[in-house]
This record gives C-alpha cells, structure tokens and sequence, in this order.
C-alpha cells in the first residue's frame, strides 16, 4: 500500500537504506519542496512582505538550530554558544564581501568554515568534560567572542562594531526583497535539511549517537570519542556559521547584537522544544519559537485592546517580560510531559494513522 508497510521487500542495501522507504513518505517529500518553493507566489499578490519575513526568520533559525540539534541532541554535548558561532560566520562573510569584494557565496562558505574552525578550538575540552562543565565552557565561548569582536578594531570595524554590506547578486539579479531572499536562504535551508538526514544515518551519525548513549561503551567497541566529538562540534559549528552568514547578508548588516547569549539560549529552546535527537524537531522548534511570540503579542493585545481598553504603549513593558516566562515554563513543561518535544507528537500522530484501527 502507498500509505503503510505490508512487509519487507527491499533487494538492495540501498533500497534498505533508502531516506524515505514508502511511496507517500517520498510523494510528502517532494510535495513539500515544492509548496516551499511556490510559497512567496500568494504573499507576493498579496504584496505582504511582513509575513514573508517572518518566514525567512524561520528558515534562517532552523538552519541554525539543526547544527545544533547534531551537536546536543545527538551526540549529548550541552553547547550555549551558538550564538559565539553564528557570530564568527557572520563578521566573516561581512569582512570578506566589503573588504576583499567576494561574492556573497564564498562569504556564506567561508563563514562556515571559519565557525567549524572556531567550533573545533572550543570542543577541545569535551574530552575531558562534560554536562555542566562542557556548557560553561561553551559559554566562555559566547563571552570571548564578543569581548574580540568589540575590542578587535579589525574585525569589528569601529566602535559600533558594525559593518555593513550590499545586497547579494545573483547573475545580475539583486536580492533586494524579502521574496527574492526568502529563495537564496531555501537553497541552504534544503541543503541543511537532508544533508543532516544523511548524516546521523551515516557511520559518522551512528558515532554520534553512540558517544549520547554510552560514551564509555562507545570507545571500547572502537569508536574514537576524541574525534567524533569534534567533529560534531565542527558540523554543528558550520551549520551556525552558515546561518550566521545568512542573517548578516539579510540584515545587510554584522553586528555582535544579533548573536548574544539570548540568541544562543533561544536556539537551545528550539531543540528542546521541537525534540532533541529529531531533524524535524529543530525545524519544528524554530517555527513554535518563531510564530508563538507573535501570537502572543497578538492575543495579549487583542485582550488588552477589547476587554480593558488598554493601549498598546501600556503593555509593551509586560510583553518583553511576559514571553521570557512564558518560553521558561514551555521548557519545563515539554521536559516534564514529553521530553522527546514536538517531533515525537508528530510521530504519535503519524503511527496511529498508519496502524489504524489496530492499536498496536
């Protein structure tokens, strides 16, 4: 059947090791790339180009929060710098588009690996740390690149330590609106997407989940825990400087504000409430992350406008602090009644459509 399994008929390793096995696993598959792509076509009639931005937001901070999904989610090292490494990303596409007039391809790529190299240098310790230690480390992370990108003059470029860059070009054809950015971020954000896939069903990835679960047991059947951990960090590093990378060419500008420890908490809320462990699961925490401060901003003035007739102006102070305890007790709950997150509501829902009407 098209929709569930009727036994095993794969004559192949790579039938067997196929990313999606049933036929309407593909068919979602590739309807959904191509709903992605024809996404901006009712926004642009529409000429609303607020809620396109709020979808390259999303797709620039799934990029973001898959790299780090690798690193804590399968592998088990607590990171809370990724924002130190979207950073690097960022002021190094920024250095390399202004200064050395690379395209913006390069800088996206070179931000990558500039970010691994950095990501590589701070995950030297987890071999001998782990757990708390690794996240205060991670965090000495966060605050050393901040202090060098404000102090470093050539880096930061002043006092602001802003620089600013021109809008990417693509034959001749310049991104300057959200819809024409939205399709540059795509390519990448696909390009993430089943790369990731890929990789944790790949030797490297079975590594990884190996270290999370036994580190110990791990490296005595030979797996070597000192490379594999490292090599998680740079994966997950390239990922941020990737989407650090991305952001400053959308923004047009680099600047160490975008990526403070905030940011780097808010993508640790993105893993753990889309699922740790879950490709899916970082791209369905960053839309929860993403949307659900607008609609609280939305409800809370809706209620505070028609019931109480309070203006805007009167709850703005209470927003910025409402959504802070809001997100805190969103982690609590989702560790406490479903620690797996969002991903594995979304496999329940999925298992009881394909096992219907039997309940086993």
């Amino acid at each position: 059947m098209i929709n569930r399994e009727a036994g095993v008929f794969h004559t192949s390793y790579e039938s067997d090791m196929a990313l999606y096995a049933l036929p309407l696993a593909k068919i979602t598959a590739w309807g959904m790339v191509a709903l992605l792509v024809l996404l901006p076509l009712p926004l642009s009639l529409l000429q609303n180009e607020h809620l396109m931005s709020i979808v390259n937001t999303i797709a620039l901070a799934a990029i973001g929060a898959i790299g780090l999904n690798i690193l804590v989610g399968y592998t088990g090292q607590i990171s809370i710098g990724q924002g130190a490494f979207m950073m690097v990303g960022g002021y190094t596409a920024a250095i390399l588009s202004t200064r050395y007039g690379m395209p913006f391809w390069v800088g996206i790529l070179a931000g990558g690996a500039m970010s691994a190299l950095v990501g590589v240098l701070f995950g030297i310790p987890s071999l001998r740390i782990k757990g708390l230690y690794l996240a205060i480390a991670t965090l000495a992370a966060q605050l050393i690149m901040e202090w060098t990108i404000n102090h470093v003059t050539w880096i930061s470029g002043g006092a602001q330590s802003s620089i600013y860059v021109q809008n990417p070009t693509v034959f001749g054809w310049e991104l300057d609106n959200e819809f024409r950015r939205y399709y540059l971020i795509l390519v990448f954000f696909l390009l993430a997407y089943f790369a990731a896939q890929n990789l944790v069903r790949s030797r490297v990835g079975r590594a990884f989940i190996a270290i999370r679960d036994r580190d110990i047991a791990a490296e005595i059947i030979g797996v070597n825990i000192f490379k594999y951990k490292l090599l998680a960090f740079a994966v997950s590093s390239f990922y941020a400087g990737v989407a650090g990378a991305l952001w400053t060419y959308y923004l047009r500008i680099a600047n160490y504000e975008n990526f403070t420890l905030v940011v780097s908490i808010e993508y640790l809320a993105m893993i753990i409430i889309g699922g740790l462990g879950s490709v899916l699961g970082a791209v369905l925490g960053a839309i929860f992350i993403k949307l659900f401060p607008i609609a609280l901003d939305l409800t809370v003035i809706g209620i505070s406008e028609g019931i109480f007739g309070v203006r805007y102006g009167a709850v703005a102070d209470f927003l910025a602090n409402f959504q802070l305890f809001v997100f805190g007790a969103l982690i609590i709950v989702f560790l406490i009644a479903e620690p797996e997150g969002l991903a594995r509501m979304w496999e329940n829902v999925k298992r009881y459509f394909r096992l219907w009407p039997f309940s086993y």
